[in-house]
């Protein structure tokens, strides 16, 4: 009989290949719990993304309009997002996206994208924005390189936005 085991993931960063060995190692099924701080996160970088793509800067404001929360939940955020060393932010001032910010945010909005193409294009049912951004967080880098594999490599979401490339993107050109 095969165990199944229970594991807290708690981290905006994916360790996809240490799981994955796990597994093999294992052969086991696990059941992973992702929560909600981790998603709570990559959704405010995401919207952080989102408006530098817009050519906008990052205001308080426009991130608590886009996330439909209040600003101070906002500022609070920010201040953890910060110390994470994920944004730039001092109380009352600009908000500048890290490097490592970037890198979470850019792929957020690859996945809902990629999904969003998904439920258009290969399903052929009408785009679910919720269902879209449940899965979202629990994909990584090899189930989204399939899934744009598998939609030969779509550069634009149905709403008509740049899908950011991964690497896949880069051996089919």
């Amino acid at each position: 009989m095969k165990s199944t085991s229970i594991r807290k993931v708690g981290s905006a960063k994916r360790t996809t290949d240490v799981r994955n060995e796990n597994r093999k190692q294992n052969e086991e099924e696990e059941l992973y719990i992702g929560t909600a701080e981790s998603e709570h996160t990559e959704m405010y970088l995401k919207a952080l993304w989102y408006i530098a793509e817009k050519g906008e800067e990052p205001k308080v404001s426009s991130i608590a309009k886009l996330l439909n929360i209040r600003q101070p939940s906002v500022v609070e955020m920010l201040r953890r997002l910060n110390e994470s060393k994920l944004v730039e932010y001092e109380k009352g001032g600009t908000v500048r996206i890290t490097p490592g910010g970037k890198t979470i945010g850019r792929q957020m909005i690859r996945n809902t994208r990629l999904l969003e193409a998904m439920m258009k294009y290969a399903l052929k049912i009408e785009i679910d924005e919720e269902m879209a951004c449940g899965i979202e967080h629990h994909m990584n880098n090899v189930f989204t390189d399939a899934l744009c594999t598998l939609l030969k490599h779509p550069r634009k979401c149905p709403h008509g936005h740049d899908i950011p490339l991964g690497k896949c993107c880069s051996k089919s050109i």
